[in-house]
C-alpha cells in the first residue's frame, strides 16, 4: 500500500529528528528536510524515507521541497525554528531577532504556502510546533516570545481562512523541552548556560514528548481539529513558574 506523505522541516536535529522518527512508526512516508544534508540522508536512511536539503528562508528551496514531496501531501509539519539570544531589549542584538522571523515565521508561511495546493489535494493537516513563549513574555525572550506570537496569529488567521476546505491546522506549543541542540543555539555554543536551563528540573519533557503529540494531532479523525495543544513537563506550571529541586 502507498503511504501517506508527511514533510517535516527542521528534520536534523530535537523536535523535527524525533517526529519523523515517529511518524515512519505510524506509517508516513517522511519527507526529512533541512539545511544540513548528511543528517537528514541519515535519517532519511534510518527511516525509509526521503531527504530534501532545504533552508526555510530560502523561495527556491521550499519550492524544491514542495516540487519533491508532490501533488498529493498528507501531513506537514512546520517545525524549522529556534531561539536565537537571551539579551534584555536594550542590548538585543536585531539582527538576531532579524534571523528568527525569517525562520520561525516567513520560514513557516513560505513553507505552507508552496505546499498548501498538495495538502488539500490530500485532505491534509498543518501543524506547527510553537511554544508557551508565544504565550507569556518573560526577561530577555521578547525576540523569542514575538516570533512564536506571530506563529501563533499566523495559524490562527490560516484556520479562519480555510474554514471551507478540507484541511485542518494545528498547533502544538511545548514548554521546557530538553532538546540536543535548542538552548546551546540559543546561547551561542555556551554550554554551561545551555545545562543551566534544566538545572534542578526534574523530567523536562523530551523531543519524543513533543513527536507523540504530534502524532496524536495527525492521527485523529479527519473531523478532529486540534486547535492549539499546550504540553508541558509537570514541574513547569506556568511558562515563568518551574520547580527545581535544588532552588
Amino acid at each position: 500500500m502507498t503511504r501517506p506523505i508527511a514533510v517535516v522541516t527542521g528534520a536534523s536535529s530535537g523536535i523535527g529528528r524525533a517526529t519523523a522518527r515517529k511518524l515512519a512508526a505510524e506509517g508516513f512516508e517522511v519527507v526529512c528536510a533541512a539545511r544540513r544534508t548528511e543528517r537528514v540522508e541519515q535519517l532519511a536512511a534510518e527511516i525509509d524515507g526521503r531527504a530534501v536539503t532545504c533552508d526555510v528562508t530560502k523561495a527556491d528551496d521550499v519550492a524544491a521541497l514542495a516540487a519533491a514531496a508532490g501533488d498529493r501531501v498528507a501531513l506537514l509539519v512546520a517545525n524549522a525554528g529556534g531561539a536565537i539570544g537571551a539579551e534584555f531589549i536594550a542590548d538585543a542584538d536585531l539582527s538576531e531577532w532579524r534571523a528568527m522571523y525569517e525562520t520561525n515565521v516567513l520560514g513557516v508561511a513560505a513553507t505552507i504556502q508552496a505546499l498548501l495546493p498538495a495538502l488539500t489535494a490530500a485532505r491534509g493537516t498543518i501543524i506547527t510546533i510553537g511554544s508557551v513563549a508565544g504565550m507569556v513574555a518573560y526577561e530577555g525572550g521578547a525576540g523569542y516570545c514575538g516570533v512564536k506570537a506571530a506563529v501563533h496569529s499566523l495559524m490562527m488567521s490560516l484556520r479562519l481562512e480555510l474554514w471551507d476546505q478540507p484541511v485542518r491546522v494545528c498547533e502544538i506549543d511545548p514548554g521546557m523541552v530538553a532538546s540536543d541542540e535548542f538552548s546551546l543555539v540559543r546561547f551561542h555554543g555556551d554550554a554551561e548556560k545551555a545545562a543551566n536551563v534544566y538545572a534542578g528540573v526534574r523530567n523536562p519533557l523530551t523531543q519524543e514528548d513533543v513527536a507523540d503529540c504530534v502524532a496524536f494531532a495527525a492521527t485523529c479523525p479527519e473531523h478532529v481539529n486540534i486547535d492549539q495543544l499546550v504540553v508541558r513537563p509537570r514541574a513547569q506550571a506556568a511558562a515563568h513558574k518551574l520547580y527545581r529541586e535544588d532552588a
